[in-house]
This record gives C-alpha cells, structure tokens and sequence, in this order.
C-alpha cells in the first residue's frame, strides 16, 4: 500500500480523537508500538475507535484481541457477514461513525446496494439474503425481539464475538468520535476522495487472510471467565475473550467504585437492550453516596445512552481524578459489561 496514503491515514485518525491524549504513532514504543503495527497491518488503518485507548497500553491491547480474533481474523464465517453483523449491530445501537465505517467496508466486499441499504437502515432491500438475515439478526442483538440466530453453531464464535465487540465499541465511539468517520477539518467536499482512500486502505485488510490467534501474544494467559458461553468450540476466541475480560475486570475494580459496579449488574438484570430516558438514569445515580455520583452517571450513561455522555458529564467525574487512565478504564468497564449483558 502507497505509503503516503498510510501516512494520511494515520494523521486523519489522530485527529478525530476527544477527550484523552493518545499516543501518536511516532512515539508509540513497546506494546502501544506493537498494537498499532497490527491494527495497521491486520485492519488496514490505524482504526480510531482502537487507538483511543493508547493511554492505557493493556486496554489497548485487550480490545484489539477481542476485534482481531472475532471480526478480522479468517475463520468459519465469511468477512462480509461478519462486516454485515458490524454494521447492523452500529445501526441498532444508533453508533453513526460506525455504521459508515462498516458499511463502506461491506461495500468493498459484496455487488450491488446491501451496503447502502443496511447503512440507511432499510434492511428489507438487501438483496443477499444471507446478509439481509445477518442483518436483521444484529440489529436486534441484545433486545427481546432478536431473532434466532441465522448461522451454524460453529460460526457463533465469530459471529456472537462481533456483535458483542461492536456493543463495546460502539459505545466508546459514541463517547471519543464524532458521527463520521470523516477527519473533523476535511470539508465536505473531500468526503468522498477520502471515502475512496478509506475504502482502499480498508478493502486490502479485509480480502486479505489472517491467521486466528495473531494477537495472543500481546497479553498474558488468563483463565475463562465462565459467562461467555458462546465462546465454546474455537480456542482462539476463548482465550482471547479470556484475556480482555481480566484486563477489563481489573481495570473496573481500580476505576469504579463497588456501588456503581454494583448498580449498573442491578440495572442490567432488567434491561431490555434499549436505551433509557434521562429521568431513569437520574433516579438510578439519586441512590448512590455522594462522592460516587459523577462515576454513577457516567458509568449508566455509557451503558444505556452513550450517545449523552458529553464533556460536562465527563467533567464531573474527572474533577477528583483528571487522568485519562482512570476516565478510560471506568468506561471501558461500563461499555464491556453492558456487551456482556447484551450476548447473554
């Protein structure tokens, strides 16, 4: 790939980011240096949405594990499907950055118009019906109404895998990123120029095979968390799921207090995958000690309406401890939790 284009890339990724200071890739050294080369090289671009978490090496490490072992390494289900299941599952978590992202993926990779279709939410026009079925099955992953699942048992790995990796990502996007996947200074003119560079840089990663288990070795063994079910029958995702649960568990019992860790399992155990009003988070966050009411709120909010965490909020949970560490680790905590509840 043109290295000029990979360059560009990496600076229109750099840009996109708010509210932590990542490591940029010219001073990124031991397991940051290590990640990136593999998101650039596996990927295809120094995705946004996984360098965000640069600030905390270990977290970075975990949950590129967990998208490169479930969404980009080759396995029993195709590419396509699995972008498909991305993208729907964006859709129904009303995670715009990543509905383009995915879609424009799917589009390199499948004929016709079942990228826009699923993009635009009108997933009765997908032609394939393989897709359409995915689909279908994404958008309403993690909610009563989903359907049964559309694929053999032994895809499930993968395809559980990726839809729980987007109820993770997509709210950390919905939080760090914008509603495009667009640097925020390109005009709207350039869009589809840097579409097509996107496209290209994106197309080449996800044609190309990579073999399962790649990123492994960036964090130690750890034992199976035991709620992860579906997991069963591929190795490789197990371990991987493995490691990002105790770096993400871990990294919970330093950020948040045990109340609001306590609250948001309460909270899960009746959630019916949508997102909640104001009103219901308020009353929630009302019953904690006053002290863990900035983490309550920011913690509810990442889970069931991530999409209204915004600086003031987030400006009240650093006010006792401004470190990006901490803000980073408290809600990836919340995010994977709430991914946790929605593939039960």
């Amino acid at each position: 790939m043109n290295s000029h284009l990979v360059r560009a890339a990496r600076r229109g990724a750099e840009a996109q980011i708010a509210h932590v200071s990542l490591v940029r890739h010219a001073a990124a050294q031991g397991l940051v240096a290590r990640v990136y080369d593999q998101v650039e090289r596996d990927f295809g671009i120094l995705a946004p949405p996984v360098i965000l978490h640069s600030p905390v090496p270990e977290l970075l490490a975990a949950v590129w594990t967990m998208l490169r072992e479930t969404l980009v390494a080759t396995g029993k289900a195709e590419r396509a499907v699995k972008e498909a299941a991305a993208a729907a599952v964006s859709l129904g978590n009303s995670c715009p950055y990543c509905v383009a992202a995915h879609s424009t993926t799917l589009h390199g990779l499948v004929r016709g118009r079942d990228a826009t279709a699923i993009a635009a939410g009108r997933l009765d026009e997908v032609g394939d019906p393989r897709i359409r079925a995915i689909a279908e099955w994404g958008v309403r992953f993690g909610t009563p109404e989903v359907p049964e699942r559309p694929f053999p048992p032994e895809q499930a790995p993968e395809l559980v895998g990726t839809a729980f990796a987007f109820h993770y990502y997509n709210r950390m996007v919905n939080i760090f990123l914008g509603e495009s996947p667009f640097p925020p200074s390109a005009p709207a003119r350039a869009h589809g120029a840097i579409s097509r560079v996107m496209g290209r840089l994106m197309a080449a990663g996800s044609r190309a095979r990579h073999a399962p288990g790649g990123s492994l070795d960036l964090l130690p063994p750890a034992p199976p968390s035991g709620d992860l079910p579906w997991t069963e029958g591929n190795e490789v995702i197990a371990a991987a799921f493995a490691r990002t649960s105790a770096v993400i568990d871990r990294a919970g019992e330093r950020a948040v207090p045990a109340t609001v860790r306590e609250l948001l399992t309460a909270e899960l155990a009746a959630w019916d995958g949508r997102a909640a009003e104001p009103a219901r988070i308020d009353e929630a966050v009302a019953g904690l000690p006053a002290p863990d009411r900035p983490a309550g709120r920011l913690v509810l909010l990442t889970a069931l309406a991530s999409h209204r965490v915004g600086p003031a909020v987030i400006a009240e949970f650093r006010r006792d401890d401004g470190a990006d560490a901490r803000l980073l680790e408290c809600l990836a905590w919340a995010a994977f939790t709430t991914a946790r509840a929605a593939a039960a």
